[in-house]
């Protein structure tokens, strides 16, 4: 297919001039990635209004699955292009495909954000999941990442895989536990790219038994706390919608 594509719109200029020399191909080569401009992405249109196919090609696995390409196939498909789908290598299903764990659903959630609750939140996702969870990590962070699952509940003998640098010249897969994947990496630092499949939790665990919100208000109410302090009490410990929790203090009033 590369070989008979007029334009690439690739995400490493570099890398994907290797595999086109390679493969003896010779298209024309345009910069894509995630902080290309406006202007790139209005190019690669121009071409295909012309009539010129356009091969999107990333780094290293699959467009738009944690890899640039999502706005431009969305652009082209609002523009009446007609999108066709290479089957190629995601670390995602690479990685499901030699952990040994049935993978008939999974979760995927990509790299977490560094800090804050959004972390938090997906750190409980995926250490309550019931299905396989699939997370990406910089060589850098895995440790910490590590550490913070079992600061999350994970318990030390979670089963989970890394996978670094799948595919590539040095490929290396740990299974283990979450603590033997803490002492390893703490003594080996990791390189390369790394895909982590956490096996799913326990099965049946149960939720965490919120506090009845009317039993909860009265309490408080009675210690004298005003109504926004009472209110402001019942979102934390209950997750109740402001709006809910004050309407309810002001009926038990």
């Amino acid at each position: 297919m590369l070989r008979a594509v007029p334009v690439v719109a690739a995400e490493d200029t570099r890398r994907t001039r290797t595999l086109l020399t390679h493969l003896g191909a010779h298209p024309r080569v345009l910069s894509f990635h995630a902080h290309s401009p406006d202007r790139r992405r209005e190019v690669l249109l121009e071409c295909l209004e012309r009539g010129e196919d356009v091969a999107l090609v990333s780094d290293a696995g699959t467009p738009g699955i944690s890899d640039p390409g999502a706005d431009l196939v969305a652009a082209a498909r609002a523009a009446g292009v007609r999108i066709v789908p290479i089957p190629g290598v995601s670390a995602v299903t690479a990685a499901l495909s030699v952990a040994g764990v049935s993978a008939d659903r999974f979760v995927f959630l990509g790299f977490l954000p560094r800090r804050g609750k959004e972390r938090k939140r997906l750190m409980d996702l995926a250490i309550r999941a019931e299905w396989p969870v699939v997370l990406y990590e910089a060589p850098p962070r895995l440790v910490g990442l590590l550490e913070d699952l079992k600061a999350a509940g994970a318990t030390d003998d979670r089963r989970l895989l890394v996978a670094r640098e799948i595919t590539k010249l040095h490929e290396e897969l740990r299974d283990g536990t979450l603590a033997q994947a803490i002492e390893h990496f703490g003594e080996q630092a990791p390189r390369g790219e790394l895909t982590i499949v956490l096996w799913p939790g326990p099965s049946g665990q149960p939720e965490p038994e919120l506090p009845d919100p009317s039993g909860l208000a009265r309490k408080l109410l009675g210690r004298g706390m005003t109504r926004r302090a009472v209110a402001a009490e019942l979102v934390r410990q209950t997750g109740l919608p402001r709006n809910e929790a004050y309407r309810m203090v002001l009926e038990l009033e």
